[in-house]
């Protein structure tokens, strides 16, 4: 049960994510749906992946949420001789002690920028799987703690661009979302021609919110209700991508439990203290087709994992609030619109 203590972390959620958000807005200008997902990933204790061509701010986007949180901050920018050892960690011998003394590598940051990711080999990638899943470092043996909160935003051209490597499936399932900035509409980038002509906008940011007020915020979301048959309704999404003709990789478990957070992350950043079926729609796609491998016929009819989760979305039907399913969306259904209405404030929970 929500008690009132819980509501009231709730209320300082909205408040404080809000600051924030205008905080990284002051900087990306015309993608609000992109900053309240990177504040979703945050919230839910995931990591982020950006993925883009070069030069549409994708960097930017991450240096401006790490500015806005006053916790350490650390930046890889990942080449094709960067070795394991630069990310992780290394053991020094020490001559005056006559022993071994571990220097931690970037990664023992509370924030960790890696900056175009697939530039660096897959060995040097492969780094990252412990400290994203387990955060902590093991190195000649011994472990090492991650700070806390912890969160790896990384950064990445599309793979068809030169000197690129593509993340193997193993790295890009423990990123819990991926997302796209695009270009920006003509008025914003003409107000961005007014923002960043002189000065970089980073270089006024200020934080906004502390390390100590993240971790209870995340403590918040994990108080987030999750009924039953919206937890069924996520395991179902999540299944149908397994068993879909155009993939020959669906998601994993794994997926599911990112899709579950995310929502509850989603539904508190909304001030609500329950997750509803449209939460889990809205991040179905930034949560599960990066981890998705269409087969290659599906790629020959030039057929995406993004159309492909929409098109599960479409045909999942819907848990209701009075305990049955609403149908599926019909066939003249906008691709990715939420089938189900959510509750009004007070309305019964599921």
């Amino acid at each position: 049960m929500t008690t009132y203590d819980d509501r009231a972390s709730l209320t300082d959620l909205t408040t404080t994510a809000e600051r924030v958000r205008r905080s990284v807005e002051a900087v990306i200008e015309g993608k609000p749906e992109v900053v309240r997902l990177s504040l979703t990933v945050l919230l839910a204790e995931g990591h982020l992946l950006i993925e883009d061509v070069p030069g549409v701010g994708k960097t930017m986007l991450a240096k401006a949420l790490a500015r806005s949180i006053d916790c350490s901050v650390r930046r890889i920018q990942f080449t094709p001789d960067l070795l394991p050892s630069d990310i992780t960690g290394v053991s020094i011998f020490d001559q005056q002690r006559r022993d071994f003394e571990f220097k931690p590598g970037a990664i023992f940051a509370q924030i960790v920028i890696g900056d175009e990711i697939n530039r660096a080999s897959p060995k040097t990638q492969s780094a990252l799987l412990e400290s994203m899943e387990e955060r902590q470092v093991t190195v000649d043996g011994h472990s090492y703690e991650l700070p806390d909160p912890f969160m790896v935003v990384a950064t990445q051209n599309p793979v068809e661009m030169e000197g690129t490597y593509p993340l193997p499936e193993a790295q890009r399932d423990r990123f819990m979302a991926r997302v796209s900035i695009g270009y920006p509409s003509p008025e914003a980038e003409l107000q961005m021609l007014d923002v960043h002509g002189g000065l970089s906008p980073l270089d006024d940011l200020q934080p906004v919110a502390h390390a100590h007020d993240i971790v209870k915020l995340i403590d918040a979301v994990r108080t987030v209700h999750v009924a039953d048959a919206v937890r069924r309704y996520a395991v179902e999404l999540v299944g149908a991508t397994r068993s879909h003709p155009d993939l020959r990789l669906g998601a994993s478990p794994r997926a599911t439990l990112h899709l579950l957070r995310a929502a509850k992350a989603s539904a508190a950043l909304s001030g609500r203290d329950y997750a509803l079926p449209d939460d889990v729609q809205a991040l179905a796609t930034p949560v599960l087709a990066h981890r998705l491998l269409p087969t290659a016929q599906a790629q020959l009819n030039r057929r995406t994992a993004e159309q492909v989760v929409l098109e599960i979305i479409q045909r999942t039907p819907v848990p209701t609030s009075a305990g049955g399913t609403a149908p599926p969306a019909p066939g003249g259904q906008e691709p990715g619109r939420p089938l189900y209405h959510q509750q009004q404030p007070g309305a019964r929970r599921l």
